[in-house]
């Protein structure tokens, strides 16, 4: 008897968006794509908790395997606001509450970071979101306008205890965490978003500093995004499509074995390594396992088009892992009898978060 051969799961490396509040033919066509794999919404997919349900459970009927994720952070990076769902507090906050006490305030900051993690999570998964793309681990230098008050702290030890403490909330409701921009995106003032950044300092530096809560957290980490920033003394690419970075760094010197996202390669940062196709070659070369393109319907396209991929199971089974077993069985209305979610946002309700 000949061994039944095993069947790939069909989920593909590109993340792409749609277009508004429900699927055009346009969007079911990009996402039924073989080559799609996850879908990230935006705040102009949102008009209300109800439209956002019925529209994660179209993407889902049309493609049952696909990841749905969302840069979904607090502060102003929060894509839905309204509608029964709780404006997160900026993480700067966090390190502010660290800060204002030797003692109690790191066990506070800590309690209201696991409580933001569970609400976050808690509130997307009961609207069919697998993956938000949280915590920001870079450093507050107070040189980056994009960064700001995303990041926790500027100590990469207190960065580091917050962020995990956020991961165990986002666990408890059935999330995975995605840490960015490795190595940091905190010391260079210039917006991968607009420009290319380049931060010119040694490696050592870097690993020293900024990438220390990758390396800390390893375990506790389910994927990481890499930054569109040149590390010019030590690769000429960006990190997201650097080997050196992604592989030598991340995989064997961390040990990292999650999934690697790369950043938006519509994004000025990104056009250093050419077209979108010829970046999403050189990013997935590089290491990453799935590559993300928004805000450019006719980019994808080309993207799905051009791209040229040979599955690799280990790749799929780690973007597949991201999806955590029961998170889809809650709803909003299991959501409003769930104690840990109540005493969660009386937590940091008191804390003047929300």
């Amino acid at each position: 008897m000949k061994p039944v051969k095993k069947q790939m799961p069909k989920t593909g490396p590109v993340m792409l968006d749609v277009v508004g509040k429900s699927l055009t033919d346009d969007d079911i066509r990009r996402l039924q794509h073989p080559l799609t794999g996850g879908v990230i919404l935006f705040a102009r997919n949102f008009e209300s908790r109800q439209q956002l349900i019925s529209l994660t459970a179209t993407i889902r009927a049309t493609r049952p395997d696909i990841l749905i994720a969302v840069d979904h952070e607090g502060g102003r990076v929060q894509r839905f606001k309204t509608d029964g769902f709780t404006h997160l507090p900026a993480m700067r906050k966090l390190g502010e509450i660290w800060d204002a006490n030797p003692q109690q305030g790191a066990i506070d900051a800590m309690q209201l970071a696991t409580a933001a993690g569970y609400v976050l999570a808690a509130e997307l998964v009961a609207c069919g979101i697998d993956l938000s793309f949280t915590p920001v681990l870079d450093l507050d230098y107070g040189t980056s306008g994009v960064i700001g008050n995303r990041a926790f702290h500027h100590d990469p030890r207190v960065v580091t205890v917050l962020a995990r403490s956020l991961n165990h909330g986002l666990l408890l409701a059935g999330m995975a965490n995605c840490g960015k921009h490795f190595p940091g995106h905190g010391f260079v003032a210039a917006d991968s978003h607009l420009a290319i950044p380049v931060d010119e300092r040694p490696l050592e530096a870097i690993l020293n500093a900024d990438a220390k809560p990758y390396e800390w957290l390893e375990p506790a980490l389910a994927a990481v995004m890499p930054a569109h920033v040149i590390y010019s003394e030590v690769d000429a690419m960006p990190a997201g499509f650097s080997e050196f970075w992604l592989q030598d760094i991340l995989r064997d010197r961390f040990g990292f074995s999650g999934v690697i996202f790369s950043d938006d390669l519509s994004m000025e940062g990104a056009s250093v390594a050419g077209s979108v196709v010829e970046g999403a070659h050189a990013a997935l070369a590089a290491g990453c396992d799935m590559v993300l393109i928004c805000n450019a319907p006719e980019r994808a396209d080309e993207l799905l088009t051009g791209l040229r991929w040979q599955a690799d199971e280990d790749s799929v089974q780690r973007i597949m892992a991201l999806r955590l077993p029961g998170a889809s069985n809650k709803n909003w209305a299991m959501l409003q009898d769930d104690q840990r979610y109540q005493q969660s946002r009386l937590l940091l309700a008191g804390a003047g978060l929300i």
